[in-house]
């Protein structure tokens, strides 16, 4: 006598499997849906047998068809390469002025001096170039050495006060804790922070204009606007590299910071640095 059971409503034979009195009934899986699964099995062992596919113990099957995605990644790379290649060529053809009187070689440069900026630079000037203390902002009109793109460069290629580097800019500012007393150095502090700002005795401003013509003026300028063949700063418009308060200019003038920045010509090539130039040159600041 057959044991299975047949649903009373349906007419269907169940599986014998029964959960809660809930019997599941027999019903074969429709044909579209067989023969689509066939279908991805035969796919399935096909692409392993095309492509690489099964792990070994030292590498994969390397399939049929030879794929190579690593391949394929440096036939890609070797394209852009090759797309890139004039753009390169007349890089180093031609001037940074030049680069930049060039609409589209302009653009590839500031692209590619930006993708080297956040390589090297972030570091020191920010990755917006904003600078923090001791090192300065590049989106603003205020240059040590220039900001015209040839200037730049200049400074990119060989540096700031970079032992190892012949060309580089030199520039130190005199110690003057041990030439001037510390009421001078008081007078003259309150006498640059009231060219750019208020100050906390105006009493001292007249003083130390004195001081500041009998031993500043010689680099920074009697109008105190600087001289950029000595890399000076200008004095009178607000942007500092060290701090504007009174008390952070007189520690300038008692033992000034003499910021150092590396040579990059030698470790970027003069391409990059070109690039790098005019990306700089673009930040808004540029002259």
């Amino acid at each position: 006598m057959s044991s299975e059971h047949i649903d009373e409503i349906s007419g269907i034979a169940t599986t014998g499997h029964e959960w809660d009195g809930i019997r599941e009934l027999n019903n074969p899986l429709p044909r579209w849906w067989v023969i689509t699964f066939y279908i991805t099995i035969a796919w399935a062992l096909a692409y392993t047998i095309a492509y690489p596919a099964w792990p070994m113990i030292s590498s994969a099957t390397q399939g049929v068809l030879g794929f190579s995605s690593r391949n394929d990644v440096k036939n890609e790379m070797a394209a852009a390469e090759t797309a890139k290649a004039q753009y390169v060529a007349a890089i180093q053809a031609k001037s940074v002025s030049e680069i930049s009187a060039d609409n589209a070689l302009r653009e590839f440069a500031v692209a590619a001096g930006g993708a080297a900026f956040r390589v090297n630079c972030v570091q020191c000037h920010g990755s917006g170039a904003q600078g923090s203390t001791g090192f300065p902002n590049l989106n603003d009109d205020d240059w040590l050495w220039g900001g015209k793109t040839d200037q730049i460069q200049q400074t990119i290629t060989h540096g700031i006060r970079f032992a190892t580097d012949a060309d580089t800019r030199q520039s130190e500012m005199t110690a003057f804790a041990d030439v001037l007393k510390p009421d001078q150095i008081a007078e003259v502090s309150a006498y640059v922070a009231s060219l750019s700002g208020p100050v906390q005795d105006k009493n001292l401003v007249g003083p130390g204009a004195k001081v500041f013509a009998d031993n500043c003026a010689a680099c920074h300028g009697e109008n105190a606007k600087g001289n950029r063949e000595l890399g000076a700063p200008d004095l009178t418009d607000a942007i500092w590299l060290y701090g504007s308060s009174e008390a952070a200019i007189a520690a300038q003038v008692r033992a000034p910071h003499n910021g150092v920045m590396p040579a990059w010509g030698g470790r970027l090539g003069e391409t990059t640095v070109k690039e790098l130039a005019v990306y700089v040159h673009s930040l808004g600041g540029g002259e």
